[in-house]
């Protein structure tokens, strides 16, 4: 059996206290092998109320929250009956077991909030000399001070008007100093 991401439905405005109930169940009911992950999605966003900025986090799907599951009766039947939700997206019936979200689907909405699924292959250390091939920075060098193979980031400090600056860049954007 493997484990595939599923979309919850849920009543608007219950999605973090669906995630909260779910989480609860699985460790209550014994199900960590089979509930994995569940995930509201969001993005933070930044809004100017009187003159202050003020970042707030916004749903991506509102009424929706993503479930990582090995499906078997069981564990539809925990997701199903857990407070909050309405059902799943992609079943049509009662009784019917719903369609998981396909690999290249759930992988953009995991990158989008920066929680890649996957870990990136990281081909350079720390204290590595490297130069800047896109964006802002483009033929900058500098030193890797920071590696965040999850995110894909990576923390560089390029020297400009003669002080060490720090850059966050991903690692598309970085090539080795040869």
């Amino acid at each position: 059996m493997e484990k595939n991401w599923y979309v919850v439905h849920t009543y608007s405005g219950y999605e973090n206290k669906v995630k909260t109930n779910l989480e609860k169940r699985v460790e209550t009911m014994g199900m960590q092998d089979k509930i994995f992950r569940v995930i509201v999605p969001e993005d933070e966003e930044t809004d100017i109320k009187n003159g202050k900025k003020k970042v707030v986090k916004k749903k991506v799907f509102p009424g929706y929250v993503l479930v990582e599951i090995i499906m078997t009766d069981d564990s539809w039947y925990v997701v199903r009956n857990t407070p909050g939700v309405t059902g799943f997206v992609g079943s049509s019936g009662s009784g019917s077991k719903p369609t998981p979200l396909l690999p290249e689907e759930i992988d953009f909405i995991l990158k989008r909030m920066g929680l890649e699924d996957k870990n990136l292959e990281v081909h350079f250390e720390i204290g590595e000399t490297v130069t800047v091939k896109e964006g802002p920075f483009a033929n900058f060098s500098g030193k890797v001070e920071d590696l965040d193979a999850t995110k894909g980031k990576v923390k560089v400090m390029v020297n400009m008007f003669g002080r060490e600056t720090p850059v966050e860049l991903d690692f598309g954007q970085i090539d080795k100093l040869n």
